[in-house]
């Protein structure tokens, strides 16, 4: 990159702030541009202009000129037209991550899936605290990577979720370990299919050498091509007696070492538990303790709204895991309850065929409380399996479940679908679900 030429930083979101201001601290001219001009895209476009960078805001194309480098915040669409012009302009793209990662002097451990990175993440954190490590959880949950580096440079470790947005415009990440949950339909309005989705996901292996560890569950592997696994040492985790560490009756064992009790814990369930197991085989492969791993995960507190317990009304158990955005993250959250099911789901929809519930909504759910843009299809898929009603709004569906379920039975917030027709992000609608059900409990 010749002497002088600046950076582009596209996207003022946090991570497009984190991303100017390491690219600042280092030196660099520094262009920084939205295609929203939002107040908040304001407010982090005057921190930026206070150091020195070029702001534009409510740009439909980049400006013209040459950059050397395009820093890509996760949210932006890399087959919109303004990505496609710098791809067109030759322009290299990097994702924020990238450039934190490329920037730490520590070592990573990167976590990905569609389902239940985020508990993952903070599981691993406070594996490494109960060890005696710093490690800063960062990435798709907790801080922006670029965020985390300049404020913790001398951390440990950072713990990085890794989303499939991150990994398309990602080109040398190489974690240290990377762990792979599991590989469900997701964003395939953004990636088509899941070919495409699913090797996207690898690409979080794909430039790992003989040093790294990669975990995935089993036969994940032998589906991919061999180019984008990458050369690191592999284990296997899940459930089964095949794998190198497994989930078996509320303990982690490894095969032919190790084993810890995680009964009683949050991930003691047929769900959790090989999430757990991916936690043992990453900090074991980290030289974590078997007792520190315990400890963390034996403590552990739910994030909020992800199969959140709420509490008790009239005997009625309330969960909000309004995070499982998907149909897969929806049959996970009914796994995980002890109880029969009044299930509150709906929402603007990622997938079209909600007909794969159906075999698992017979056997738990005793009625569906419908939603949002998706309540039609869902009841037109499941209407002749379980009672279903629609209720048009969250707040009508949790007076209606409060009228209808009994004493020992949950009512769950599941929704297998974005929020964004009625909220304007699954925090948002779980915050508003918590609070109808506290008022009106």
């Amino acid at each position: 990159m010749s002497a002088g030429v600046p950076f582009l930083v596209c996207g003022l979101g946090r991570s497009g702030l984190a991303a100017a201001r390491l690219l600042c601290g280092e030196g660099h001219s520094v262009w920084a541009v939205d295609e929203g001009n939002s107040a908040q895209a304001r407010r982090n476009g005057e921190t930026l202009e206070a150091l020195g960078c070029c702001v534009q805001l409510g740009v439909a194309l980049p400006p013209e000129g040459a950059f050397g480098l395009a820093v890509i915040s996760p949210g932006l669409d890399v087959n919109a037209p303004f990505i496609s012009e710098l791809k067109r302009r030759g322009i290299p793209l990097v994702s924020e991550m990238e450039l934190g990662w490329s920037r730490f002097k520590g070592r990573t451990l990167a976590v990905t899936g569609s389902n239940g990175k985020s508990s993952v993440v903070k599981a691993l954190a406070e594996c490494f605290e109960a060890e005696g490590l710093c490690a800063v959880p960062c990435g798709n949950y907790g801080l922006p990577v670029c965020q985390a580096v300049l404020e913790t440079p001398d951390a440990d470790w950072l713990v990085i979720e890794v989303s499939s947005f991150q990994l398309e415009t990602c080109s040398a990440f190489r974690p240290d370990i990377g762990l792979l949950l599991n590989l469900l339909p997701n964003h395939l309005d953004r990636h088509g299919s899941m070919e495409v989705y699913g090797g996207l996901k690898a690409q979080l292996f794909a430039q790992q050498g003989p040093e790294d560890v990669a975990l995935a569950p089993p036969g994940w592997r032998e589906r991919q091509p061999s180019s984008s696994t990458g050369k690191g040492r592999w284990m296997t985790f899940g459930a089964g007696a095949d794998t190198d560490v497994r989930f078996e009756a509320g303990w982690l064992v490894e095969s032919g070492g190790e084993s810890i009790s995680i009964v009683g814990s949050y991930f003691d369930n047929e769900v959790l538990g090989p999430n757990a197991a991916g936690c043992w085989g990453a900090a074991r492969a980290a030289r974590v303790s078997p007792e520190a791993i315990q400890t963390a995960l034996c403590r552990f507190a739910p994030l909020p709204h992800r199969a959140q317990p709420l509490g008790e009304w009239g005997g009625v158990l309330y969960v909000d895991d309004s995070k499982a955005t998907n149909l897969s993250a929806m049959l996970a959250s009914i796994r995980m309850q002890s109880r029969p099911v009044w299930l509150i789901a709906g929402g603007r929809p990622k997938e079209t065929d909600f007909s794969a519930a159906v075999p698992l909504l017979k056997e738990r759910v005793k009625g569906a409380l419908l939603v949002g843009e998706a309540a039609p299809a869902m009841a037109a898929a499941w209407g002749e399996a379980i009672p279903c009603q629609i209720c048009g709004t969250l707040e009508c569906a949790v007076k209606t479940a409060r009228e209808q379920a009994k004493p020992q039975e949950v009512v769950l917030l599941a929704p297998a679908c974005t929020s964004y027709d009625q909220f304007p992000s699954y925090i948002e609608r779980g915050a508003s679900f918590q609070k109808f059900v506290s008022e009106k409990g």
